[in-house]
């Protein structure tokens, strides 16, 4: 062979030795997830979670909707009434979850007047899908408060407001006053100017999704239909600011759709869909539902907890033949990925999740 030739082979291989000798790409940093990530003990009815750090326990907090799967004779929707928020915690930056037991309210009023707070008066009221944020030394709750427990959907729902030291116990401050009487689902946000905006579900308007403003969380004035957003049937916003953005997760019953804005105000659809189409680990064959995001203390990283049926997919049904297989849910968790203003996620691969306060 020519010596030219054979020159050219060599430093044609070189390249190829080097690559081979690499070492593979480190691994995101983090504890691997199990799926699912957690269920509930009680009831097994664990959805709409919520993840805020407690700083005087230095762990994680999960609040959940605790749907009454397991419990037999409950017609209709009635088992997705009279729920109980119950609280998780984790103390390896989210990737283990123990159950710690459920959050108590103090104050909140009972359909026939006079207080609910304790004994059998808690049983007359449905607690649905709490948002919980920081500020200031003290720990806010916005509630949905259904009035009783219901066979079917057609009754008043409220969001309250509530203030907690410890994120255990908690006191009613007030009824928010918005655009109808069943109003649910609940998502606070500071504006970058200052005040917060609430963002909530309006099921006189077609499942619609509104927001109201308040300088202070205790002062509210509904806003109307969101821009961009409202147009589309959903429930369940979460919004977040990461990679220089602010998103908005809602949940559509077939996946989650994702919004990005500029100013808060105005939203612009993402063609496809979060968590649409299902995975295959343990209790994730099925559509994901109603999240929380929590971004990590460096901005890098992001992670989305959200919730399934594993015995059907879609929303609930009355006509669920009162079958624990079709009313128990899970929560999951995956890491969010965002190229060119496009966010995604890969719910098959492992989750390596590392929360930081």
């Amino acid at each position: 062979m020519p010596r030219l030739t054979l020159l050219a082979l060599c430093l044609a291989l070189v390249p190829l030795a080097d690559a081979a000798a690499a070492p593979a790409a480190t691994e995101r940093p983090g504890k691997p997830a199990p799926k699912p990530l957690f269920r509930d003990p009680i009831f097994d009815g664990a959805a709409d979670p919520v993840v805020i750090w407690n700083k005087a326990e230095a762990r994680w907090f999960m609040f959940y909707t605790n749907r009454r799967a397991n419990v037999a004779g409950l017609d209709g929707v009635a088992w997705v009434h009279g729920t109980p928020v119950g609280i998780a915690e984790s103390t390896d930056g989210g990737a283990t979850w123990t159950r710690r037991g459920d959050a108590r309210f103090h104050g909140l009023p009972a359909p026939e007047g006079g207080e609910a707070g304790a004994g059998g008066k808690d049983a007359l009221l449905t607690h649905w899908a709490p948002d919980v944020i920081g500020h200031d030394g003290l720990y806010h709750m916005f509630l949905t408060l259904v009035p009783g427990v219901f066979k079917d959907w057609r009754h008043p729902r409220d969001i309250v407001h509530l203030t907690s030291r410890d994120l255990i116990d908690w006191r009613y401050e007030s009824t928010l006053k918005l655009a109808s009487d069943r109003v649910i689902d609940a998502c606070v946000f500071p504006l970058p100017g200052g005040g917060w905006r609430l963002w909530y579900n309006n099921e006189r308007d077609g499942k619609s999704i509104y927001y109201a403003d308040s300088p202070d969380l205790y002062h509210w004035t509904d806003k109307g239909k969101v821009s961009g957003v409202g147009e589309r049937p959903g429930e369940g916003p979460f919004v977040f600011r990461w990679k220089g953005r602010h998103w908005m997760l809602v949940d559509l019953w077939r996946g989650l759709g994702v919004y990005r804005s500029d100013d808060l105000l105005n939203w612009t659809a993402q063609a496809d869909n979060l968590l649409a189409t299902p995975g295959r680990g343990p209790d994730d064959g099925v559509n994901g539902g109603h999240c929380c995001v929590v971004v990590s203390a460096d901005g890098g990283r992001a992670w989305c907890f959200y919730f399934t049926h594993p015995g059907r997919d879609g929303t609930i049904s009355p006509d669920d033949r009162n079958a624990s297989a079709l009313r128990r849910s899970s929560i999951q968790v995956v890491e969010l990925r965002e190229e060119n203003g496009i966010l995604s996620c890969d719910r098959d691969a492992v989750t390596r999740i590392d929360l930081k306060p």
